[in-house]
């Protein structure tokens, strides 16, 4: 009956699949093409009862394998991506109406953030940069990319020398630290890691910015000073769709009379869906929620903010998590050892079913640019550009997708 139905299903790309007695079976053709290795009896049937959460369950359990996880995402996001919201979408909705409290943001942020520094040096770069990257060119190494989307955050910030910057959800304070040596200005970061705020108080004292950066254990909610600009990335997903209210409103009251904000979020193309991915909640981000930009858009109006400008970044996430993934590889040996066998494959599953996502369009990257008066930032884009090599900013239609061309570093 499941064979059956995959037949009947799988039509972009071909799933080669190996079942636990050896015996390959062949669905649909053409490429993308993808391989599964099935270990236990009864797998297909566990999965196909609830794929958005038992896809990845399976997986960490070791009921399946393949030596390819994005290619046999991406070949299964195309034949079944239609309905992956119907099927789960009355079990979420009475959690996804809430926003998430201050004890249950900080409780969200132990799970994820305040995992082990040793594991997140292994695979971010040098800087320790936790969100999407900017790839000018896709052959770009992650270091380089890391470094042009901060140089790209501070030029749509408008940053002037002695400015006072508030950088909410701040991370290991790379770009609060970025930011700081090389345009001049005093940084206060937030975060609710109590490791990332170790991480980040330390390295500012060993770089002697002790006296240009401050890093506070402290929730956005609860900050009162008044800032020239504003920055946030990567934070915004956790803030609980019922929250973008206050949050574009504490964002408006943080800023001084013709301040920038520039808030980077993950987002989705179309209208919302009020979904958030079991399996990634259960085990990754819990209380999170990826917005629409018509769900930020709202809450920026409703503040009295200006929305200046909305640029999206397509696939450039995916060129983010691909080097991710393949620096976690390279110490997965080393994580098995000190975390075990499930730990690794729930986190090598996290970074591939990211991947995928991206590399399939079903997410993106958000930056709106925000003023408290329509002259905040310049009338045009130019500035942005200015000074920046052509080259450097052509991303061309020749380039490849991640899905064709998987050895590239």
């Amino acid at each position: 009956m499941i064979y059956r139905m995959l037949r009947q299903r799988i039509t972009q790309g071909r799933l080669i699949l190996r079942d636990e007695n050896g015996e390959e079976h062949h669905f649909g053709e053409g490429q993308p093409e993808a391989y599964m290795t099935l270990n236990q009896p009864g797998v297909l049937r566990r999965i196909v009862r609830y794929p958005a959460l038992e896809l990845g369950e399976s997986y960490v359990d070791g009921d399946w394998d393949t030596p390819d996880p994005v290619a046999l995402l991406n070949v299964l996001r195309r034949n079944f991506a239609s309905e992956a919201g119907s099927i789960w979408l009355r079990r979420l909705q009475s959690v996804l109406k809430l926003g998430n409290s201050r004890r249950r943001s900080r409780r969200n942020v132990a799970v994820h953030y305040d995992l082990d520094e040793p594991l997140f040096r292994a695979f971010l770069d040098r800087e320790m940069h936790y969100s999407c990257a900017y790839f000018t060119d896709p052959e770009v190494s992650l270091e380089a990319a890391q470094e042009a989307k901060a140089a790209l955050i501070a030029r749509k910030l408008c940053l002037q020398p002695g400015q006072q910057v508030l950088d909410i959800g701040c991370g290991w304070g790379s770009l609060a630290m970025y930011l700081a040596t090389n345009h001049g200005v005093r940084v206060t970061g937030l975060t609710l890691s109590a490791e990332q705020h170790r991480v980040a108080v330390a390295e500012a004292r060993r770089r002697g910015l002790s006296d240009q950066v401050e890093f506070l254990l402290e929730d956005y909610r609860e900050h009162r000073r008044s800032y020239d600009r504003v920055v946030s990335v990567g934070m915004f997903e956790h803030v609980g769709r019922a929250a973008y209210g206050t949050f574009c409103d504490v964002v408006r009251e943080r800023l001084q009379p013709g301040g920038v904000c520039l808030l980077h979020t993950i987002g989705r193309p179309g209208p919302p869906v009020h979904l958030t991915n079991p399996w990634i909640d259960r085990h990754i981000f819990p209380g999170g929620y990826i917005p629409s930009a018509s769900e930020v858009i709202g809450p920026i109006e409703s503040s009295g903010l200006v929305l200046c400008d909305l640029e999206i970044w397509r696939r450039h996430y995916a060129y983010t998590l691909h080097h991710w993934q393949q620096r976690f590889q390279s110490r997965r040996d080393e994580f098995v050892r000190s975390k075990g066998e499930r730990f690794c494959r729930i986190w090598e599953f996290y970074l591939a079913a990211s991947e995928s996502a991206f590399d399939s369009g079903e997410l993106e990257v958000f930056h709106f640019q925000l003023g408290r008066d329509q002259d905040a930032v310049p009338l045009t884009r130019d500035y942005l550009y200015r000074d920046v090599g052509e080259g450097a900013w052509r991303r061309s239609e020749q380039a490849p997708q991640l899905s064709e061309s998987r050895t590239a570093s």
